[in-house]
């Protein structure tokens, strides 16, 4: 038996084991994704991670095993087992970025898994990765929306609380002063998330979701205006994009009863 016959045998052994183990790491994929559409997350978990052990170069079941830890995450829960499954899924994810760097599916789980967990600015970093790789992406732009009036809220609602002023009462907060202080603060970030919110809605006009929060956005912002006319002024901005948003979901109500034969109740 000549030495290159036996190098030849062992390449040969060595392929076809790997073609074997190749096809395990499918089975088992399959198995995982048949659990995972019957809720069985854990299960799914398990022959998951099966298959990456099987055939770790296979971006598609670090994606599913990424996503089955998700699935089992619960955000506010704070226990050590299901902060375990938050950084399981981010482990997971980052694993499919360095084998595919702009993995869009990962780059956006990152990013909407941030916002869960409320550390705002990292969703903020990673919605702005998305939008680098995916620039049409509407609800990467609309969760910078959303995120920008979210961290102005309490700040607004104390503000206000200080100045004697109930929620219902007109503004703009009244104490000059402290009103300067935050407006500088917070207007660049508000002007920020309106700008975010109109690049969405440019992507997708009838996103009445968007038209939501931009009124939320125009509202909350009127308070760090100087006179009482600019506030009036951006609360009425804020008042017509909430009737855009009725009017896009009563539309769209109507097409979906269209479609499957029913009957359209007013949109409130």
């Amino acid at each position: 038996m000549t030495r290159n016959f036996i190098v030849l045998t062992a390449a040969a052994l060595a392929l076809a084991s790997s073609g074997c183990e190749k096809l395990k790491a499918r089975d088992n994929l399959n198995r995982g994704v048949a659990a995972f559409k019957g809720a069985k997350y854990a299960d799914a978990e398990r022959y998951f991670l099966k298959a990456v052990e099987l055939d770790p170069t296979y971006v598609t079941s670090h994606l599913y095993l990424a996503t089955a830890y998700v699935n089992q995450y619960i955000p506010g829960a704070d226990s050590p087992e299901n902060n375990r499954m938050a950084d399981n899924a981010f482990k997971a994810f980052n694993r499919v970025l360095e084998m595919e760097p702009t993995n869009i599916v990962a780059t956006a789980s990152i990013a909407s898994l941030y916002f869960q967990k409320k550390e705002f600015d990292k969703a903020v970093e990673w919605n702005k990765k998305l939008i680098a790789i995916d620039p049409n992406n509407k609800d990467a732009y609309y969760t910078l929306g959303v995120i920008a009036w979210t961290k102005w809220l309490v700040p607004d609602r104390e503000a206000r609380n200080k100045m004697g002023m109930k929620p219902e009462d007109p503004g703009p907060l009244k104490d000059k002063k402290a009103r300067e202080e935050l407006k500088a603060q917070y207007l660049p970030i508000l002007n920020d998330g309106i700008e975010n919110m109109k690049k969405s809605l440019e992507i997708d006009k009838d996103y009445d979701e968007a038209m939501a929060y931009m009124n939320l956005l125009i509202r909350y912002r009127a308070d760090l205006m100087d006179t009482a006319d600019d506030y009036k002024k951006e609360s009425e901005i804020a008042d017509n994009w909430v009737q855009k948003a009725l009017a896009t979901k009563k539309v769209k109500a109507e097409k979906a009863a269209l479609k499957s034969g029913g009957i359209v109740n007013d949109v409130k």
